[in-house]
């Protein structure tokens, strides 16, 4: 990794020209080289297994998403971004077999997802963290995502209260008495989506080339 004192296209460039990488670090630009991966990098059935879990990952974040942004609080990026951190290798366990299933030519809905992640949660009750607010103990899923979401304050006995409906309004009651409603129609995947192995024109499936969104947070 090399420092540039001058760059002739702009002190603040960023980018990519000629397999050389440029970006921003603390006010300084900085350059490396593009790695030459090998095809089988994504073309594997290992990748494409992976990929698949990722897929999956998005349509659950997604689904949940209303009552995610109640339920976490971001650090260096969104609640989404966030709860995707605290619990990718939990997720990726749980949905392993399903993505296997997935790349072997099986269609996947949402409903798959949720029943895969639950079953592993129930097993593993400590591995999904569904509330990581400051301020407020951990909550984790052991079982099916509940209707109800109760935040217990880490200092006195305050709590919040987060009522879930995924498809509807996600009400919380805050920890001053006062209630919030969140509501709108692009929050949620509906049940009937599905990740389709046979077509190619599928955004959602996990057997196409490599992905750099982050899960849930591109809606």
């Amino acid at each position: 990794m090399a420092q540039i004192k001058q760059v002739g296209i702009g002190r603040k460039s960023t980018g990519t020209i000629d397999g050389i990488t440029y970006y921003q670090r603390n006010g300084k630009t900085f350059a490396r080289s593009v790695p030459n991966m090998p095809a089988s990098v994504y073309t594997s059935t290992e990748a494409r297994v992976r990929q698949a879990v990722f897929k999956m990952v998005q349509m659950h974040i997604k689904y949940h998403l209303r009552t995610i942004r109640q339920t976490v609080t971001a650090k260096n990026g969104s609640p989404g971004n966030r709860y995707y951190s605290l619990n990718k290798k939990g997720l990726a366990l749980a949905l392993q077999t399903l993505a296997e299933q997935y790349v072997d030519g099986e269609d996947v809905t949402i409903t798959d997802v949720e029943q895969a992640i639950s079953e592993y949660a129930a097993e593993h009750p400590k591995s999904i963290r569904i509330a990581s607010k400051s301020g407020y103990g951990e909550v984790f899923l052991t079982g099916e995502w509940p209707g109800t979401i109760t935040l217990t304050a880490q200092g006195g006995d305050s709590t919040i209260i987060v009522i879930v409906a995924e498809n509807g309004s996600t009400t919380t009651i805050n920890a001053d008495g006062t209630t919030t409603v969140t509501s709108g129609t692009t929050d949620s995947t509906d049940s009937t989506d599905s990740i389709d192995p046979t077509d190619p024109t599928d955004n959602t499936g996990g057997s196409g080339g490599n992905s750099s969104t982050t899960p849930g947070e591109g809606d």
